[in-house]
Protein backbone atom coordinates (compact mmCIF):
# COMPACT_ATOMS: atom_id res chain seq x y z
CA UNK A 1 0.00 0.00 0.00
CA UNK A 2 1.12 3.44 -0.86
CA UNK A 3 1.63 6.52 1.71
CA UNK A 4 -1.34 8.17 0.00
CA UNK A 5 -3.47 4.92 0.25
CA UNK A 6 -2.36 4.04 3.90
CA UNK A 7 -3.19 7.78 4.82
CA UNK A 8 -6.61 7.64 2.97
CA UNK A 9 -7.80 4.99 4.83
CA UNK A 10 -6.71 6.36 7.71
CA UNK A 11 -8.64 9.65 7.14
CA UNK A 12 -12.06 7.29 6.16
CA UNK A 13 -11.30 4.93 9.06
CA UNK A 14 -9.65 6.34 12.44
CA UNK A 15 -10.19 9.90 11.29
CA UNK A 16 -13.89 9.41 10.48
CA UNK A 17 -14.68 7.89 14.14
CA UNK A 18 -13.22 10.11 16.08
CA UNK A 19 -15.02 13.21 14.61
CA UNK A 20 -18.57 11.06 14.65
CA UNK A 21 -17.59 10.45 18.52
CA UNK A 22 -16.99 14.22 18.82
CA UNK A 23 -20.06 15.04 17.26
CA UNK A 24 -22.26 12.53 20.03
CA UNK A 25 -20.21 14.51 22.85
CA UNK A 26 -16.56 11.78 23.27
CA UNK A 27 -13.77 13.68 22.16
CA UNK A 28 -11.15 11.00 23.71
CA UNK A 29 -10.39 10.02 19.92
CA UNK A 30 -10.28 13.37 18.55
CA UNK A 31 -7.78 13.81 21.27
CA UNK A 32 -5.98 10.55 20.56
CA UNK A 33 -5.38 11.62 16.90
CA UNK A 34 -4.46 15.18 17.31
CA UNK A 35 -0.46 15.65 17.87
CA UNK A 36 0.76 16.32 21.65
CA UNK A 37 3.97 17.93 19.96
CA UNK A 38 3.97 22.19 19.39
CA UNK A 39 3.13 23.38 16.90
CA UNK A 40 -0.59 23.05 17.24
CA UNK A 41 -3.55 24.97 16.60
CA UNK A 42 -7.44 25.34 15.41
CA UNK A 43 -8.56 27.97 13.41
CA UNK A 44 -12.25 27.20 14.03
CA UNK A 45 -15.52 27.43 12.83
CA UNK A 46 -16.74 28.29 16.54
CA UNK A 47 -13.40 28.82 18.71
CA UNK A 48 -9.89 29.21 17.55
CA UNK A 49 -6.95 27.43 19.72
CA UNK A 50 -3.23 27.60 19.20
CA UNK A 51 -1.47 25.09 21.68
CA UNK A 52 -1.73 22.35 23.64
CA UNK A 53 -3.56 23.57 26.74
CA UNK A 54 -6.39 25.79 24.56
CA UNK A 55 -6.62 22.89 22.43
CA UNK A 56 -7.54 20.58 25.17
CA UNK A 57 -9.59 23.23 26.51
CA UNK A 58 -11.20 23.78 22.75
CA UNK A 59 -11.90 20.00 23.06
CA UNK A 60 -13.59 19.76 26.41
CA UNK A 61 -15.71 22.40 25.00
CA UNK A 62 -16.87 20.68 22.11
CA UNK A 63 -18.19 17.51 23.61
CA UNK A 64 -19.95 19.40 26.02
CA UNK A 65 -22.02 20.88 23.44
CA UNK A 66 -22.41 18.26 20.74
CA UNK A 67 -25.06 15.29 21.22
CA UNK A 68 -27.28 13.27 19.64
CA UNK A 69 -25.18 12.82 16.08
CA UNK A 70 -27.23 11.69 13.46
CA UNK A 71 -25.29 12.12 10.36
CA UNK A 72 -21.77 12.89 9.66
CA UNK A 73 -20.05 12.45 6.31
CA UNK A 74 -16.52 13.99 5.41
CA UNK A 75 -16.52 14.98 1.71
CA UNK A 76 -13.14 14.68 0.54
CA UNK A 77 -12.12 17.55 -2.02
CA UNK A 78 -8.56 17.49 -2.00
CA UNK A 79 -5.21 15.62 -0.55
CA UNK A 80 -1.84 14.71 -0.63
CA UNK A 81 0.98 13.37 1.11
CA UNK A 82 4.33 14.24 0.81
CA UNK A 83 6.87 12.66 2.96
CA UNK A 84 5.83 12.51 7.05
CA UNK A 85 3.43 15.69 6.23
CA UNK A 86 -0.17 15.20 4.56
CA UNK A 87 -3.12 18.07 4.44
CA UNK A 88 -6.95 17.72 3.44
CA UNK A 89 -9.36 19.67 2.32
CA UNK A 90 -13.31 19.24 1.97
CA UNK A 91 -16.63 19.32 3.33
CA UNK A 92 -18.04 18.59 6.66
CA UNK A 93 -21.69 17.80 6.42
CA UNK A 94 -23.38 17.22 9.86
CA UNK A 95 -26.91 17.04 11.14
CA UNK A 96 -26.49 16.83 15.51
CA UNK A 97 -27.73 18.54 18.53
CA UNK A 98 -25.74 21.63 19.55
CA UNK A 99 -26.29 22.58 23.03
CA UNK A 100 -29.23 20.73 22.98
CA UNK A 101 -30.46 22.10 20.05
CA UNK A 102 -31.00 19.83 16.50
CA UNK A 103 -28.73 21.34 13.90
CA UNK A 104 -27.48 20.68 10.52
CA UNK A 105 -24.66 22.25 8.71
CA UNK A 106 -21.91 21.95 6.74
CA UNK A 107 -18.04 23.54 7.22
CA UNK A 108 -15.38 23.67 4.96
CA UNK A 109 -12.68 22.04 6.63
CA UNK A 110 -8.71 21.82 6.19
CA UNK A 111 -6.55 20.05 8.24
CA UNK A 112 -3.02 19.47 7.97
CA UNK A 113 -1.46 16.28 9.44
CA UNK A 114 2.42 14.95 10.66
CA UNK A 115 3.55 11.56 10.62
CA UNK A 116 4.79 11.20 14.53
CA UNK A 117 6.59 8.13 15.56
CA UNK A 118 5.08 5.77 12.46
CA UNK A 119 1.14 7.60 12.73
CA UNK A 120 -0.57 10.22 11.43
CA UNK A 121 -1.47 13.08 14.00
CA UNK A 122 -3.38 16.50 13.20
CA UNK A 123 -1.37 19.05 14.08
CA UNK A 124 -3.41 22.07 12.44
CA UNK A 125 -7.33 23.02 11.31
CA UNK A 126 -9.48 25.86 9.59
CA UNK A 127 -12.96 25.19 9.57
CA UNK A 128 -16.12 27.63 8.59
CA UNK A 129 -19.45 27.42 7.46
CA UNK A 130 -21.01 27.37 4.51
CA UNK A 131 -23.00 29.89 3.39
CA UNK A 132 -26.56 29.59 1.68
Amino acid sequence: MSDRDDFLLWVRTDLYEAERALHNGDAAARRALWSHDEPVSVLGAWRNAVGRQELDALFTALEGSFSDCTSYAFELLAYDVVGDMAYTAGLEHTSASVDGEPRTYTLRATQVYRREQGAWRVAHRHGDTVAG
